[in-house]
């Protein structure tokens, strides 16, 4: 029994930190860490990730594994297309960038062409990308660690149907089965701590050297994050059929 016991926390975990590695997730955590110059910030950022997306998990999987909730097709299809929404709205926060920098310029250019001709007085823009909750709470500790918390939360809707059905099919104790979900859910942490580390490190290096890499960076992350959050929208509301009379849904 204790051999099977850590058989299953081994997989579980393993399991976990590659769940960590599935493309919406790394684009999502992408878009957030392409703000940070600390890769020590970005990790505290993947690991409230992990633990937003673990709570989804364990909520819903475990409802699946304790009280046999089946979710409708529907619903596992909505659930899904929640993760597309987050993917374009995080993309467009990032593609602003574009828009307030380009304004940026354009007043530098105008501060420029004004001093040529004498002293004058000018106010400075606001700092490019910087919405409105950036711009009043964006150094709070507390907001830093909420974002995250909540996107990861909307991202264990998307896997957390397809995690508690694998358990189903082979561990047969509920006890078991839910202590696998944690041990999932703790791999996915690391895993996650793992990624945006490395994510981090070229937005680390470009916002020390120059900003204007940095900012390409930015807006490269949002572009990605935008075009792959349309793509599983489209996935999920045409092919999967959320949008249509014949929907079909297979959790994964």
């Amino acid at each position: 029994m204790n051999t099977s016991l850590w058989a299953i926390a081994a997989l579980g975990f393993v399991l976990g930190m590659r769940h960590a590695t599935d493309p919406d997730h790394v684009v999502a955590v992408t878009t957030i860490v392409a703000r940070q110059h600390s890769t020590r910030r970005a990790a505290a950022i993947g690991a409230m990730w992990g633990v937003g997306h673990t709570l989804t998990i364990l909520l819903v999987g475990g409802g699946i594994i304790l009280f046999q909730w089946v979710i409708p097709t529907r619903l596992g299809l909505s659930m899904e297309f929640s993760v597309a929404l987050m993917l374009i709205f995080l993309g467009i926060l990032n593609l602003r960038d574009m828009k307030s920098w380009l304004a940026s310029l354009r007043a530098k250019g105008t501060a420029a062409e004004a001093h040529a001709h004498g002293p004058h007085d000018h106010q400075h823009g606001d700092e490019p990308g910087l919405l409105f909750l950036d711009q009043h709470l964006g150094r709070a500790p507390i907001y830093q660690l909420v974002r995250p918390l909540l996107i990861g939360i909307v991202h264990g809707l998307a896997g957390s149907a397809a995690v508690a059905l694998l358990v189903l099919a082979t561990i047969h104790d509920p006890r078991w089965g839910m202590l696998y979900l944690l041990v999932f859910g703790l791999g996915t942490v690391v895993g996650m701590m793992l990624i945006t580390s490395v994510i981090a490190v070229p937005f680390a290096v470009a916002g020390k050297r120059r900003a204007s890499l940095h900012r390409t960076l930015r807006l490269a992350s949002g572009a990605i994050s935008l075009l792959f959050g349309l793509y599983v929208a489209w996935r999920i509301g045409i092919v999967g059929g959320l949008f249509t009379s014949h929907p079909s849904w297979t959790p994964s």
